[in-house]
């Protein structure tokens, strides 16, 4: 257990600064966490005899995040489809060693991770790089956009009765930052609330053949609890839209927990416990990070078909 806290606090601290700071250090550690999953990936397959294209793959997760990083939509799509194209042919060039399994496992790797995490890059990058002349777009500017779909819903009418009182810290942060923060918070949010309240009360099983301690209990304190935190986050610190956190952190909370059972069934067919060591006491970067692969990119397009930036 204390490893485990001293663990969390120093990954907390790189966290935190590679957030505020964006730019290169965030990138490079995007790039980082990727080729570290992707190497829990591909020895997770091996011990159950998949072989992927490790290097051709961990080549391919480079060059994705470089692309997501200069914000070239076409290249890194140009990137995918290639990887894939060489990755299949490999299995005519080399028919005595690669199969058919190897190849699609090798895509659905590179997919699985390189895509989400681009889209974290994507996500810290959106508003806070600017044009030659512009300046940085910052948490405030956006906070009072109001041409959106869920506005013209006019969901704020069924509130009136309550005093208008501002929530927000005022907190003024680049845009980007600010929405990283809010994603991170409700996915550390959902797990946390999850295990703690599945703990306590938890009786009626999830997905018992997938995940065995996963309780129904504790996927509805998850949504409670993630919704609670897009709210303190997005609107208390950062005064983004009130409803717009609400909707945010009911869907995080859902796509946090498909995104730790996908993890898990990769984990049961493999065999093993935990993906891998590098984080002592909580397991490798899969076991921390799968639930981003799935918050990154349904918080992303959420973001923008809410027209929040």
């Amino acid at each position: 257990m204390v490893l485990r806290i001293i663990t969390g606090i120093i990954g907390i601290a790189i966290a935190a600064f590679v957030i505020q700071y964006g730019g290169a250090p965030f990138a490079g550690f995007a790039m980082l966490l990727s080729l570290l999953a992707w190497h829990e990936y591909s020895s997770a397959f091996r011990r159950a005899g998949v072989i992927t294209t490790y290097i051709f793959g961990a080549l391919a997760l480079i060059l994705l995040l470089c692309c997501a990083w200069l914000g070239n939509v076409e290249e890194l799509l140009a990137v995918l489809t290639v990887s894939m194209m060489l990755i299949f042919l490999l299995t005519v060039i080399l028919r005595g060693s690669t199969r058919p399994t190897d190849a699609c496992v090798s895509v659905a790797g590179i997919m699985y991770i390189g895509l989400p995490f681009a889209h974290l890059v994507f996500l810290r990058f959106l508003t806070d790089e600017p044009q030659p002349g512009e300046t940085v777009t910052t948490v405030n500017e956006i906070a009072t956009n109001n041409a959106t779909i869920f506005d013209k819903l006019d969901l704020g009418k069924f509130l009136d009765f309550l005093p208008s009182i501002d929530l927000s810290l005022n907190v003024n942060v680049d845009a980007g930052c600010a929405l990283v923060w809010v994603l991170f918070a409700c996915t550390w949010a959902s797990d946390t609330f999850a295990y703690f309240v599945g703990s306590a009360i938890g009786s009626h099983k999830l997905a018992s053949s997938i995940s065995p301690n996963k309780t129904v209990e504790g996927f509805l304190g998850s949504i409670v609890g993630t919704v609670l935190t897009a709210v303190i986050v997005g609107t208390i610190i950062f005064g983004l839209p009130l409803i717009k956190m609400a909707i945010a952190g009911f869907i995080l909370a859902i796509a946090a927990t498909l995104g730790d059972l996908v993890e898990s069934v990769l984990k049961r067919f493999a065999g093993i416990k935990d993906s891998g060591f590098f984080l002592p006491g909580h397991g490798g970067a899969l076991d921390r990070f799968d639930s981003i692969l799935y918050t990154a990119p349904v918080f992303y397009y959420f973001v923008i078909l809410s027209g929040i930036a």
